[in-house]
């Protein structure tokens, strides 16, 4: 039998990004399929809906980032061993939804109460957006719709990213004026978008004189 070299087969496997279950399968094939199969697979997280997605990238969470999921009793198992550090290789990633991240809850933590739902949500969302950017080496496409917490973090990742979705995220006046800041000195971001946060004339007047020059 013939051995194909990875690079061939990287880009014959790569044709099948759009089809997880077979990319699934195709990680049993052997050790050499399965190293290159995992960064194809973990390139574009999206984790809107996705709760198995979820539980494996909780597990990747640092202690300082589980401190913020201690005070509502959320324990992640310390003992689980990844065979990759799979959100290295995460060049694009979305969190629009919080479909997933209550559906995990519900499956996995079902005696929680409707009115603590909500700040455990948040916490999450929080935990798995650190995360991200302290894990992720090469992250390009960036996606967080609603209310982020974190938007000095997310810039320190400007210099890295293409695109940048922040809309409805309530951005005050003074965090514009930091992305307007991150924005003057990046030279890779060509998609930004900010929709949906209610952009007063003093807030437009700060991103307009950044694009402007």
């Amino acid at each position: 039998m013939i051995v194909l070299p990875n690079e061939c087969l990287s880009e014959i496997l790569k044709k099948l990004e759009s089809y997880c279950r077979s990319l699934f399968s195709c990680l049993l094939v052997n050790r050499q399929w399965c190293r290159i199969v995992v960064p194809i697979l973990w390139s574009k997280l999206n984790i809107s809906k996705n709760q198995k997605l979820i539980r494996r990238c909780l597990l990747t969470l640092n202690t300082e980032e589980q401190a913020q999921l201690i005070p509502f009793k959320i324990n992640l198992p310390n003992d689980s061993r990844s065979l990759f550090n799979y959100t290295d290789y995460t060049t694009v990633f979305n969190i629009d939804w919080d479909d997933g991240i209550k559906n995990w809850l519900k499956h996995d933590f079902n005696n929680l109460k409707n009115s603590e739902i909500i700040h455990v949500v948040q916490a999450i969302r929080h935990s798995l957006i650190l995360m991200i950017l302290r894990t992720s080496k090469n992250l390009k496409c960036l996606s967080i719709y609603g209310k982020q917490v974190n938007l000095p973090k997310i810039l320190d990742k400007c210099a890295t990213l293409t695109s940048l979705n922040l809309s409805f995220n309530d951005l005050d006046f003074e965090e514009l004026k930091a992305l307007a800041t991150a924005l003057y000195e990046n030279t890779t971001l060509n998609k930004l978008d900010i929709s949906g946060n209610e952009l007063d004339s003093e807030k437009v007047k700060v991103l307009t004189e950044v694009l402007y020059f």
